[in-house]
């Protein structure tokens, strides 16, 4: 066999390899899929927004939002992306004094594959983590799919996770999953994973699990404060995954719904080290 014939020989069987293990981890994928789907829903929120610029408060706007939370207990309790629910945290993290809206959540339902709505409250914020939890304001008669967090999978440098998200009304609300791979691993201040920044379908509140379908974290946004006026958004928030161990901790706070009493916020995580 001369070189050239050597050559196409093992570019065949190399290209044949990665299609193998492109279709393994299809495989492994729609299994994740197929098992946990229905933990995924959407959550519709009414987001009343308000501006204040020189001391002075301009009118607020009322408007209905599509999040995506992950279901983590059978009774209802869901995890969002707080960066979601309250995008004025957010801008009040990077921003500081220089950032001016206000965002108060009036109505929180949670939409099932079957059209009917569950309503629901915020019973926890933290906002260190970047989590908001929900739970039904009536006790369920049929338990929800929930993803057990106990059974969790930490990630290394260039693994492949599953991710779950329910598209938009444009999409009929459909349930999706996309193939992500881990980028980078942060160890401090805390270890969260950083997805690569390829363009899919996940959406922050998204659950992200590992091919043998144990659960590695949930999408979220990790956000410093800004060191001057003209640092960008781009330079303080970062998309992460954040490990589920992280998520369970928080959620053991979360405390029953209660009607219109005053929502919990979570206890002050540690400081974090440099």
């Amino acid at each position: 066999m001369n070189l050239k014939s050597y050559i196409l020989v093992a570019a065949l069987v190399l290209g044949l390899a990665g299609a193998g293990r492109a279709d393994e981890v299809s495989e492994k994928g729609r299994e994740v899929f197929k098992k946990y789907q229905r933990t995924v829903v959407t959550v519709q929120l009414v987001q009343k927004v308000s501006y204040s610029s020189g001391g002075r408060s301009g009118e607020s706007q009322e408007a209905k939002t599509d999040v995506t939370g992950a279901v983590i207990d059978p009774s209802g309790l869901t995890v969002l992306a707080l960066s979601m629910v309250d995008p004025a945290e957010t801008g009040r993290r990077i921003y500081g004094d220089r950032y001016k809206a206000e965002i108060e959540i009036s109505d929180v339902k949670i939409l099932l594959e079957d059209g009917a709505e569950i309503a629901a409250e915020i019973v926890l914020r933290d906002k260190d983590l970047d989590l908001a939890f929900i739970r039904p304001k009536a006790k369920l008669t049929t338990p929800m799919a929930a993803i057990d967090l106990t059974k969790s999978a930490p990630a290394q440098v260039l693994d492949t996770v599953i991710s779950l998200n329910r598209l938009g009304r444009a999409a009929s609300r459909a349930y999706s999953a996309s193939i992500e791979r881990i980028s980078a691993v942060v160890q401090r201040p805390r270890t969260f994973y950083i997805p690569d920044s390829t363009m899919t379908a996940t959406s922050s509140g998204s659950p992200a699990f590992a091919l043998d379908g144990n659960i590695v974290g949930i999408f979220v946004m990790r956000t410093i404060s800004s060191a001057g006026a003209a640092a960008s958004r781009g330079d303080n928030s970062t998309y992460i995954i954040l490990p589920a161990e992280d998520v369970l901790k928080a959620a053991k706070q979360a405390p029953e719904a209660k009607g219109d009493e005053p929502k919990k916020e979570a206890a002050k995580a540690e400081p974090e080290k440099n």
